[in-house]
């Protein structure tokens, strides 16, 4: 992506006139912005041209707040598909609200964007610190959700007659689509109305935006199962563990899960097309020398192998084929007709995954997101997602995260790392 491209201008709903009541904490000055680049041959032609290098608005609390906390009311909704740390972040926001900033009427949306429309008949809940107190215990979502869109007009007629200011969207990347079609109806109408999203997918795929929470939490949950299908496939003869992980586009869980255990002999990613008679031939010569082999494979790769329906899913993505189930018998008809004796194991632990509670680090992660989330809002930024880059926190417009999908770059140390680990040498595919 050409870096002339790169507008990362933060919208405002316009002046700060109020005095932030937070205590004992460092503000960050509105002209505080961090770097997009960070390797010194990306930098060298900017210094050299003398062009202000592209750099991004950094997160945290401001001096100077947009909004009347004292009469303010904000929304909370989740959207998509479930995804560990979504209550931490409910939590977090209701808490930095309420304690923080003072604010006292905050309702939560049910059901993703259909709680958004007021025909769909599903009340908002009130959110108090009593209410998510325990919450960050639970996998899943207090709000429940609900994918694919809404219409933005019913939407922002329901938020303006319930008097909202600040909308929280969390979500991926529909949900930000979405939060960006609210905020330009928001603008259309003039309103005083902010829209801050906060990445939620643990395939880790929103461009400009190191980490999205529960992305750790998988990586975690992922290496049990490959640790289980290690077990399976070094206690029999020619034994074989397939694990499918979850990825549509990127392969961010099943890279990092496969660095993560050390067992993987072959690592199978959207970002590169697989080659089945050289992937099972190797496979072969894995079984012969070693006795065993352990597969991992992202959901989304392989696609153009298998006969697609062209169906949407509710979300408008197109509808997958299971590359899992089509690995499996894959290889089981290859084996059999070589008349080898083999076992194989396979696991799909996609559910299991993604509504499992945060661990530790996702925890924290999400805390911070929130909290980071309120300021944005309360100091009168919209239209942006709450990002994460070179370990702090930053604004991105929707408009750039939504852009494209973030994915493996299949050329950079990363996933030649990968290759190393599994030994796959990348003859598999050519990416």
């Amino acid at each position: 992506m050409p870096d002339q491209d790169l507008d990362f201008n933060i919208e405002q709903l316009g002046f700060c006139n109020y005095a932030s009541p937070m205590r004992g904490v460092r503000f960050t000055a509105d002209d505080e912005r961090l770097l997009y680049h960070s390797r010194a041959e990306e930098m060298r032609p900017f210094v050299q041209s003398g062009q202000e290098p592209p750099s991004m608005e950094l997160a945290g609390p401001r001096q100077q707040i947009y909004f009347d906390r004292h009469k303010l009311a904000c929304g909370v909704v989740s959207c998509g598909g479930l995804c560990p740390g979504i209550n931490n972040v409910i939590r977090a926001v209701v808490m930095s609200l309420y304690h923080h900033y003072g604010v006292r009427r905050i309702l939560g949306f049910r059901y993703g964007f259909k709680g958004l429309v007021k025909r769909n008949g599903y009340p908002p809940v009130p959110l108090t610190p009593e209410a998510v107190n325990n919450i960050s215990e639970l996998g899943g979502t207090i709000l429940a959700s609900s994918r694919g869109p809404e219409d933005a007009a019913e939407m922002v007629d329901y938020l303006e007659e319930l008097g909202i200011g600040i909308l929280f969207a969390i979500g991926g990347d529909g949900t930000l689509k979405g939060a960006g079609a609210l905020a330009a109806e928001v603008k259309r109408r003039g309103l005083a109305l902010s829209v801050i999203a906060i990445p939620k997918t643990i395939d880790n795929d929103i461009s400009f935006v190191n980490k999205t929470f529960g992305f750790e939490t998988a990586v975690a949950e992922a290496q049990r199962a490959i640790d289980a299908a290690h077990a399976e496939a070094a206690g029999a003869l020619n034994g074989m563990g397939l694990v499918k992980l979850m990825g549509r586009d990127s392969g961010f869980i099943a890279a990092h899960a496969t660095l993560v255990s050390g067992q993987v002999n072959f690592c199978l990613v959207p970002e590169v097309d697989i080659d089945p008679q050289i992937f099972l031939q190797q496979l072969q010569a894995r079984l012969e020398r070693r006795g065993h082999a352990v597969i991992v494979v992202a959901e989304g790769a392989g696609q153009d192998l298998m006969q697609l329906s062209g169906q949407q899913d509710s979300s408008g993505n197109a509808k997958l084929g299971d590359i899992g189930t089509w690995l499996r018998d894959a290889i089981k008809g290859y084996f059999a007709e070589l008349g080898a004796d083999v076992t194989l194991k396979y696991i799909d632990p996609s559910y299991i995954i993604r509504s499992q509670a945060a661990n530790a680090s996702d925890s924290a992660f999400c805390l911070l997101l929130g909290h980071n989330a309120v300021h944005a809002g309360m100091s009168g930024r919209t239209n942006m997602v709450m990002g994460s880059w070179n370990n702090q926190f930053t604004h991105v417009p929707i408009e750039l995260a939504t852009r494209q999908r973030k994915k493996l770059d299949t050329a950079g140390w990363f996933w030649s790392s990968v290759l190393a680990s599994t030994g796959q040498q990348g003859e598999i595919a050519e990416s």
